[in-house]
């Protein structure tokens, strides 16, 4: 039996998830531990209700699909919004080495995640899911591209295996990170920093309190009543700032549109959330460098981030894990080889050219994290380590740098050509 629904009863289920995924998220240890996003928490358990219905009483879903599309292309204008071309100079050299040395890795990812698909008789453009698309990517990527293999190249299960990968790369992502790190630190001799017994107050609340904590002290629930109940007061976000950043995601998303049906069956075809990424970037220099706009970065961040979440739980809820249930055993194996590849990659590779030096060994923890699953999974893995040695300003300026936006450009490219290989 086939249920439809339309947008508004779409959009009021991935509100619901987005909530459920908060509690679980709040309220389970591990979730928090290893950074998985809320979304992606209530979403698989969602996923997980549906698919007992189907089994059960052989019910299936199907969910509104403009709403998801706009959000995924306003996740991934909000992604070319944020490339500020102008902050390559804050990173210096160091920054354009951890670029090349990711984008060699991302490559490195798709041929063994290709190779080995084919090895295991899969479809070689799952490979390419079980390989950057899903990990360096994350669950954007994944979603978003699974989409593109589903419609365009006939891949069934693309999108629910790209969500199962990438929640994996996030655990693993977690998990390999610190001990690369540690075992680099060890060979230069370095010993961690001892504990404080007498903390002072401020350390003591840094100490409680990660960077992508989801908890909030009575002092932050306080601070936003007072600004709920004083409208008049300044505000991080306003009304026009909100505007304002729409209408440059409104820029994007048209470009995006327009240039997908003039590219069509030409050779610069390309998928429509590629052109947003592209439009946002074209649109952030050309009002940055030549008409010295100022960029509201904090309004783009929240809506990119809200419209991620949104596109995560509507198609999270639209997976069909029964289309997982014959990829199962050969899908593990690339992703124990890919992890291993990973660790081989960071401890082998990034730490020697990045050089071999404190720094590196922090920025090869970051690399295991969001070459794996995520930004916010390399910063708790660099902080792990920081919090127990030293700190390391360095990886703490280029990681989120690559890994908010730079990496998302390489992939887009890396995964394109790929795509266009006459053994795909």
């Amino acid at each position: 039996m086939e249920i439809t629904l339309n947008g508004y009863y779409t959009l009021i289920l991935a509100t619901l998830v987005l909530l459920l995924g908060r509690f679980l998220v709040r309220n389970i240890k591990f979730l928090e531990d290893f950074n998985i996003p809320e979304p992606v928490a209530g979403g698989l358990v969602a996923a997980i209700i549906v698919y007992a219905l189907n089994l059960m009483g052989g019910y299936s879903f199907n969910f509104q699909q403009d709403l998801q599309t706009a959000c995924m292309l306003m996740f991934f204008a909000s992604i070319g919004l944020s490339a500020d071309f102008g902050r390559l100079k804050a990173g210096g050299t160091p920054l354009l080495i951890f670029t090349a040395v990711v984008g060699v890795f991302i490559v490195l990812q798709d041929v063994v995640g290709v190779g080995m698909a084919s090895m295991l008789g899969l479809d070689p453009l799952l490979g390419l899911v079980t390989g950057s698309i899903a990990l360096t990517g994350g669950h954007g990527t994944a979603g978003a591209w699974g989409i593109t293999l589903e419609e365009q190249y006939g891949v069934v299960g693309a999108t629910t295996l790209g969500i199962a990968v990438a929640t994996y790369g996030l655990v693993a992502g977690g998990v390999i990170g610190g001990p690369v790190a540690r075992r680099l630190i060890n060979k230069l001799g370095l010993k961690p920093t001892p504990m404080n017994p007498n903390p002072s107050e401020v350390e003591r609340l840094a100490a409680e309190q990660s960077l992508y904590s989801t908890k909030h002290s009575e002092s932050e629930v306080h601070a936003n009543k007072e600004m709920f109940e004083k409208p008049d007061n300044i505000r991080l976000i306003t009304a026009s700032s909100t505007i304002e950043s729409l209408a440059l995601f409104a820029a994007a998303l048209a470009f995006a549109d327009v240039m997908t049906i003039v590219a069509k069956d030409t050779w610069f075809e390309l998928p429509t959330f590629v052109w947003a990424l592209a439009a946002g970037v074209v649109i952030r220099n050309a009002l940055t460098m030549i008409f010295n706009f100022d960029m509201f970065d904090r309004a783009i961040d929240v809506i990119g981030n809200a419209s991620l979440s949104l596109f995560l739980a509507m198609a999270l809820l639209s997976l069909k894990l029964w289309q997982l249930t014959d990829l199962a055993g050969p899908v593990l194996i690339i992703l124990l080889v890919q992890t291993l590849v990973m660790i081989g990659y960071a401890y082998f590779v990034t730490y020697r050219l990045m050089g071999k030096d404190y720094d590196a060994a922090v920025l090869s923890a970051g690399h295991c994290g969001f070459g794996m699953g995520a930004t916010p999974t390399a910063i708790a893995n660099m902080q792990a380590v920081t919090d127990r040695y030293l700190p390391s300003h360095k990886a703490f300026l280029i990681v989120p740098m690559v890994g908010a936006f730079f990496v998302d450009i390489v992939n887009a490219t890396v995964l394109q050509i790929f795509t266009k290989l006459p053994f795909m």
